[in-house]
């Protein structure tokens, strides 16, 4: 089959790679979109030893299930593989298994690929009326969905009250404004630097979209939830400058792990600053469903390209050249 293969730091390929070879309770899923992640990104730029080459990246991915009983069925991955027997895969906190395996991280391959294997425990139908191009969105989404949702669990008061603001308008920025409005919000203002993007985030929709980079852009104590999409020591610093007094900040952006964090601020203001990692599986379902519903927009904001094209697709983001939210890779286009 073809894939496109991590071969080194800035060095991705596209070539002929290994079928996967399904095991008890597997599925082979034929890949009919797979979404570029900010992690495909960080693993490309050689910055990610969890991810070693040679390895096929990718795990936003939608398909169809080929051979056994579920033959044509169209589904989109949740690519987090947990043991579902620990006290956190029980208590429906799967996303904090300890022997949590994700798919594009050794020793799974990604989807990247025309194939891929996965368990079936983690596959969700994909509602007749979403198309698999938009479905591959439901892994970014449900990160953002699951953010929102810790938002709503630690913030002082109901979101739909509350005024929002989000670090990034990539796929998961842009995601959690989309969840924030679909949860009631009507107050949310978008950060973003790269000037495509917010007009991405303008087309979808929102009014309220700033360049942190601009002097007096984003007043202190601005709003009560924050959401930082980015996660580096810039949008960190940000984030804790502008949350109000008694807000809540939810930091899912993986760019860094230094600076940036006023602790100092927080305990002052007592701001009460959330890791969010990925998602459970609940909140996959209730982003499937959201997003069939139109709860969260047209997701039109997505880029479609051929697979055979991802070499190019990797080096535009790296260097800005696209506003998509999101590059969407379909193998057989």
């Amino acid at each position: 089959m073809k894939a496109l293969v991590y071969t080194g730091p800035k060095t991705i390929q596209f070539q002929e790679a290994s079928e996967p070879m399904a095991g008890i309770g597997d599925v082979l899923i034929e890949v009919n979109a797979v979404g570029i992640c900010g992690s495909d990104m960080h693993a490309f730029m050689g910055h990610d030893d969890r991810r070693p080459a040679p390895l096929i990246l990718g795990h936003e991915a939608a398909g169809i299930i080929r051979g056994g009983n579920d033959e044509g069925m169209r589904v989109v991955i949740n690519p987090l593989v947990t043991c579902g027997h620990c006290s956190d895969c029980l208590s429906g906190r799967e996303n904090l298994c300890a022997e949590r395996e994700i798919i594009s991280m050794p020793p799974r391959q990604g989807a990247f690929a025309e194939r891929l294997i996965v368990p079936r425990r983690n596959i969700i139908e994909v509602p007749d009326n979403l198309d698999l191009i938009h479905a591959s969105l439901a892994e970014p989404l449900a990160t953002s969905w699951h953010g929102v949702v810790l938002a709503s669990r630690h913030a002082s008061r109901p979101i739909s009250e509350a005024s929002a603001l989000v670090m990034g308008s990539g796929a998961v920025g842009l995601g959690a404004a989309l969840a924030l409005r679909a949860f009631g919000c009507a107050d949310v203002t978008i950060a973003e630097t790269n000037p495509l993007r917010r007009k991405t985030a303008e087309n979808a929709g929102f009014s309220k979209i700033v360049d942190p980079t601009v002097e007096g852009s984003l007043d202190q104590g601005s709003a009560e939830i924050v959401i930082d999409a980015v996660g580096n020591k810039h949008t960190r610093a940000g984030a804790i400058n502008a949350a109000r007094p008694g807000g809540v900040i939810v930091h899912i952006g993986l760019g860094d792990g230094v600076d940036g964090f006023d602790a100092r601020r927080l305990t002052l203001q007592e701001i009460a600053f959330v890791g969010a990692y990925t998602y459970t599986m609940t909140d996959f379902h209730a982003t499937v469903a959201a997003m069939a519903s139109g709860a969260l927009g047209d997701l039109d904001w997505m880029e479609e390209r051929p697979l055979s094209d991802g070499v190019a697709a990797f080096d535009d983001l790296l260097n800005g050249r696209t506003g998509a939210a999101k590059i969407v890779l379909n193998p057989f286009s």
